[in-house]
């Protein structure tokens, strides 16, 4: 029973709403749907377009294409193993250098040593970086360009750590002065029979050194140069391009540098005796002369068909010369400078200079600006150009260098070996 005082108020048409918000809501979807259909179809007109200017602009472009399914180096097993390998050897390596330049104890010797271990985690890193980059077919021709620049100037390192051993030019001459070279054919000395050691001995040794120095940093931009105009890929032969030139030429160069380490060695091994030079020499001569060979060797094989080109994974193009071989050859490096870190760390051992001056085996109180002082006294160039003009310059040719600034010889006598004491101070005067 309804109240009477309650007026009933009919309800609303119900057909109305029921029609009304339907066709709102339709209309709101096919607005959207049309805003939505027209912006995709700008997007796909606007990059079809980028796609057809891309296109017309680099035809061969192959940058983006991936080589994971054709080799073993890139997968992720293989790039795995060699960044393991990597940053082991780095990390080794890194730790050497900083003992040596926390026992600084006698920077005559041990610039040299620091330079040299430096070889290790360049050429690692150097390597891995090429490695991690192999699908840019000729990205590893910029990164080889620094790692061979640094490669010459180990060598001269090398060189004159030896000189530094046995306290200068002017100790090795008192020690080998007026000796006869020996004649023999597995030497390679059958050249030099009935001429005696002097210092024009001691200035080609040191000249085979430093011409490599300077060829080296000069081919390595010549190289450059060639591969911006297309002239130049690694392992390709044929003469209309550059890599069988360059090869020519670094291959003369490295052959009389390392002519010129073994003629001194082979002069003075009974006084680097207690040096152990054997070891050093050979960590130092594998980590560049037969990575070098290696890479000559695996270029060979590409260009014999033992290596092939590999497809990429959307099979659309297919790398270029020398890029396979540059890829194991890169591979073999990474692997092989964990080792070559391990070689180093035994052939120089930080414990010779530990106890040197002082009786501390702590190491100085150092401080990381201290620490950066010392390295940049450390990789400082400038000794190499000094050297270069006394060892090039005609004025300097019969010229004996008696001044050593080795704590081991500090203190010791200086003989000028029937050599015109006013010479020698003519030259110091000049250097």
């Amino acid at each position: 029973m309804s109240d009477p005082g309650q007026v009933n108020i009919p309800p609303p048409p119900s057909s109305p709403p029921l029609t009304e918000e339907p066709v709102e809501e339709t209309t709101l979807a096919i607005t959207t749907a049309n805003i939505i259909s027209s912006v995709a179809t700008a997007v796909v007109t606007e990059l079809s377009k980028i796609q057809e200017i891309t296109t017309e602009i680099s035809p061969t472009n192959t940058s983006d294409h991936t080589y994971r399914k054709s080799t073993f180096v890139q997968t992720v097993a293989g790039e795995g193993i060699a960044g393991a390998c990597v940053w082991a050897a780095i990390f080794i390596t890194c730790h050497q250098i900083y003992q040596y330049l926390r026992f600084y104890t006698n920077p005559a010797e041990q610039r040299w040593i620091v330079r040299i271990l430096f070889i290790v985690p360049l050429y690692a890193f150097v390597s891995w970086l090429s490695l991690l980059f192999f699908s840019y077919d000729d990205y590893y021709v910029y990164f080889y360009a620094v790692r061979d620049c640094y490669e010459a100037f180990v060598i001269y390192n090398f060189l004159s750590l030896c000189y530094e051993y046995l306290g200068g030019e002017g100790n090795i001459m008192s020690e080998i002065r007026g000796k006869p070279i020996k004649s023999s054919y597995f030497w390679c000395t059958c050249c030099l029979a009935g001429q005696s050691y002097n210092i024009g001995f001691l200035r080609f040794c040191k000249q085979g050194t430093l011409q490599f120095c300077f060829i080296k940093p000069v081919m390595s931009v010549i190289v450059i140069i060639l591969q911006a105009f297309g002239l130049y890929h690694d392992g390709n032969w044929t003469p209309t391009e550059g890599y069988l030139y360059t090869t020519i030429i670094y291959n003369i160069s490295i052959s009389i540098a390392l002519y010129a380490l073994f003629l001194f060695y082979y002069a003075t091994k009974d006084l680097l005796r207690p040096y152990d030079p054997a070891l050093k020499f050979f960590s130092v001569k594998s980590v560049i002369f037969l990575s070098f060979w290696q890479g000559v060797v695996l270029a060979i094989a590409e260009k014999a068909g033992i290596i092939n080109p590999l497809q990429s994974d959307d099979g659309t193009t297919q790398t270029e010369a020398g890029t396979v071989s540059a890829g194991y050859q890169n591979f073999l490096i990474c692997i092989e400078m964990f080792f070559a870190a391990i070689a180093m760390k035994y052939a120089f051992p930080i414990s010779t200079y530990m106890t040197d001056g002082a009786n501390n085996t702590t190491g100085r109180n150092v401080t990381m600006q201290s620490i950066s002082s010392t390295l940049r006294e450390t990789m400082n160039p400038r000794d190499i150009m000094t050297d270069a003009i006394h060892n090039f310059h005609p004025q300097y040719q019969q010229y004996t260098q008696y001044s050593s600034d080795n704590k081991r010889f500090q203190g010791q006598p200086q003989q000028n070996n029937n050599m015109d004491v006013s010479s020698s101070s003519t030259e110091s005067a000049c250097i």
